[in-house]
């Protein structure tokens, strides 16, 4: 166990921009409470520096949104920060705010072997307080897939933290094995062989130990996030998670809750294209203005 704050960046690097005199990205390696290094990467977020020549009001507000809302990106599972679908989501999100992504224990850069969904609310927590540390007026959780389950836990179980949470192509229990794809996850988590596939075939170390003890559910977890608004989105041809997922986590949220059913969109970063994000941006901006 470390004794360092969640979110103490153990190493960072800044690289300033001496033309444009823009604030490059930051990137850092956090210290979460059970002592994983987690690479972590800060992006001010184009629409800071993206402003209108004549410098009328709407150059001023579009600075404002700008600078108030900081997004905390919770990629999926076999993901990492660097994965091009990643900093797709990062680059459109940009748009609206400031940006962190980072990846979760046993993918990418960052230490540790995944626990595919229960420890990775500490990853999120020590990236969610060193995203406060810029000063941002306003945090929003955007988890996909398995970070669209962590975001709901980790509002549910850290009261007060965020100010919006958006969950993507979430599921809402645990241990769902009714499609094809979800059977080959199950198939690579629980196995030797499935784990060697996902270290060698995408880069995951997967952690050996079953849960114990079980976490809350994401269903659960969305029972308890109000007052924070939440956003679930889901396509209809999602491979993973049939329609009953979401439609639980947005009724379990009640007043609270909103859900998007996305015609013809599949499962998590892949499936969610510019034209989305973009609507997830402006709903945040008017969900927490």
């Amino acid at each position: 166990m470390s004794n360092r704050p969640a979110g103490h960046a153990a190493r960072s690097t800044v690289r300033p921009n001496s033309e444009t005199g823009r604030r490059a990205p930051i990137r850092t390696f956090l210290r979460t409470d059970d002592g994983i290094p987690i690479d972590s990467v800060y992006e001010p977020g184009a629409a800071v520096y993206e402003m209108p020549s004549d410098g009328g009001p709407s150059a001023e507000s579009t600075e404002r949104e700008a600078t108030d809302i900081v997004f905390v990106v919770a990629h999926g599972f076999t993901g990492d920060a660097d994965r091009p679908h990643v900093r797709r989501i990062a680059r459109a999100l940009a748009a609206y705010g400031a940006v962190v992504s980072f990846s979760f224990r046993g993918h990418g850069a960052s230490g540790g072997r995944s626990t595919v969904g229960d420890q990775e609310v500490l990853d999120l927590a020590a990236a969610v307080a060193w995203a406060r540390g810029f000063g941002h007026a306003r945090l929003v959780t955007v988890g996909f897939s398995m970070g669209g389950s962590v975001v709901l836990r980790h509002a549910a179980l850290n009261p007060g933290t965020v100010d919006a949470v958006v969950s993507v192509s979430a599921p809402a229990r645990w241990y769902y094995r009714g499609t094809a794809p979800m059977r080959r996850l199950h198939w690579m988590v629980t196995r030797p062989a499935g784990r060697l596939v996902g270290r060698y075939g995408f880069r995951t170390r997967i952690h050996h130990r079953d849960w114990s003890p079980v976490p809350l559910s994401p269903v659960e977890a969305a029972a308890r996030i109000a007052p924070v608004p939440l956003l679930v989105v889901h396509g209809d041809s999602d491979a993973y998670f049939p329609l009953d997922h979401p439609r639980m986590l947005a009724e379990a949220a009640g007043e609270h809750g909103e859900l998007w059913l996305e015609p013809g969109m599949g499962h998590a970063e892949h499936a969610a294209d510019d034209a989305l994000l973009a609507r997830i941006g402006e709903w945040v901006r008017a969900r927490t203005h």
